[in-house]
């Protein structure tokens, strides 16, 4: 494939991508997703070329502990939100196979409402190790839905114990999920996590869990007293609903709204934004240096040799680091 013709093609996926087509999005973020050199150098201009279509969405960073229903309450929310008249993607970011590297869950059985309609895109996606559970091109993928058209991109993360921080650093809202239960469990709770979370959502708050869910809710806004908020612009509320009852979603998502009017109303919302550019800016320049120290073959080897001297006792870590930053110059 000659160089004019890839770059005709990016051109033909950008075009696609703004027309929305679901299979230039697929097509768009497996590009972004590949390690292949060529397709990561076509990717970087097919999302610098897309930059002026995005930043117009909802993006909601989901997270909770597995078995919280996470999946469940994305497919009844984002049911909720195309009834509504949006148009919905999902990042669903699975816990990667540790022989493949796939994805090991399949999120989109556990959609099935939502990823029936003509308005829904979901896309699993391997996390690859990742912390926090997402996805190394979640970000691209983000700004891939947002210029085919998607007025609200929910991020799905893996929730099991790994930095939430990843996800926050690339969305506007992070919803935290969590079941009913006090005492004990509200004492293993995650101060980081709470500290992150924009709002708490107790999920299952139906049948006998009903008091236990306004219970647990309860001690969540005791514990977020004692916190210092995000923002002094926005103390985060901690509301109950029930993902399969279908109950309190309306609620939760008016949250939100609220949220992103506060936020637009003080200037924290462009704030957090630009801020956001750069971290990420950072994180891809630290993806660049280590893709590569292990793709140059050169390096590669004087590498492996500092690791073995390393290994062996000769050489200190952070002498061993310092070698290594020359090897980049």
């Amino acid at each position: 494939m000659t160089e004019k013709k890839d770059s005709l093609d990016v051109t033909t996926l950008a075009n696609g991508l703004r027309a929305g087509s679901r299979a230039a999005l697929a097509r768009a973020i497996t590009l972004v997703e590949s390690r292949r050199g060529d397709h990561q150098a076509l990717a970087r201009e097919l999302v610098q070329m897309l930059l002026p279509d995005t930043g117009k969405a909802f993006r909601v960073g989901i997270t909770g502990s597995p078995g919280v229903g996470k999946s469940t309450t994305i497919d009844v929310l984002g049911t909720y939100l195309i009834e509504q008249g949006n148009k919905v993607a999902v990042l669903a970011v699975d816990p990667s196979s540790a022989r493949s590297g796939g994805s090991i869950l399949g999120d989109k059985t556990r959609m099935a409402r939502l990823s029936a309609s003509d308005n829904a895109f979901i896309r699993p996606s391997p996390s690859s190790g990742t912390l926090g559970g997402v996805a190394a091109k979640t970000r691209e993928a983000m700004l891939l839905c947002e210029a085919a058209g998607f007025d609200v991109v929910l991020v799905e993360t893996v929730g099991i114990g790994q930095s939430e921080t990843a996800v926050c650093d690339m969305t506007d809202f992070f919803l935290a999920l969590m079941l009913p239960g006090g005492g004990d469990e509200l004492q293993g709770i995650k101060k980081g996590l709470v500290e992150l979370a924009d709002m708490i959502a107790i999920n299952k708050a139906d049948g006998d869990n009903l008091k236990r869910a306004n219970i647990t809710a309860a001690d969540y806004r005791g514990a977020l007293h004692i916190l210092a908020p995000r923002s002094e612009h926005w103390h985060p509320p901690v509301v109950t609903y029930s993902a399969l009852a279908g109950t309190g979603i309306a609620e939760l998502w008016q949250k939100v709204l609220d949220h992103r009017k506060a936020m637009n109303a003080s200037g924290d919302f462009a704030a957090r934004r630009r801020e956001q550019q750069v971290k990420w800016m950072w994180s891809m320049l630290e993806q660049r240096m280590l893709a590569r120290l292990r793709s140059e073959a050169s390096v590669r080897s004087k590498v492996r040799k500092i690791e073995t001297e390393v290994a062996d006792g000769h050489l200190t870590p952070a002498l061993a680091a310092e070698q290594i930053l020359e090897l980049l110059k």
